[in-house]
């Protein structure tokens, strides 16, 4: 089941604007150390951050509060698998939030798109409510195909 749909569009111009003016106390404030060695080594920086800007507003988003009730910027990290598919990881109060929201028996599965084409950089996030699996059951079917 579906607990939540976040998205968010940013400037990438923008974003490339507060970089200059604030430079550390901008990326310190807002993201987290994984994000910003991340960020640094891509030939577009100010596209990467303002990826992961869209995609923390998104998950606030899909939380259910937007940026509000205590949740934190660096709450929500964005890194990515070896494939490049990016994933969010949420801490403090998000990961409170986020344990509130998901009912007994369902764990929570966060699921996060990035894109950008310049000057817009945007996200979607789905967070998802997946059923606890038996005791040595194996759930490769979910959701489970249709009874005929």
């Amino acid at each position: 089941m579906i607990l939540g749909i976040g998205t968010d569009l940013a400037n990438i111009e923008r974003i490339e604007r507060t970089l200059d003016r604030f430079g550390d106390r901008f990326r310190n404030r807002v993201f987290t150390e994984i994000e910003q060695r991340k960020a640094e080594r891509r030939a577009d920086t100010a596209g990467t951050y303002a990826k992961r800007w869209a995609a923390k507003e998104a998950c606030s988003k899909a939380l259910g509060t937007g940026l509000r009730m205590g949740i934190a910027w660096k709450d929500m990290a964005v890194s990515n698998l070896r494939s490049g598919q990016p994933v969010m990881q949420v801490t403090g109060w998000a990961a409170e939030r986020l344990r509130e929201m998901t009912p007994e028996g369902y764990e929570a599965i966060i699921h996060v798109t990035l894109t950008d084409d310049h000057p817009w950089a945007q996200a979607f996030v789905v967070i998802e409510a997946r059923p606890l699996a038996e005791a040595g059951e194996v759930n490769l079917t979910y959701p489970a195909p249709p009874r005929m």
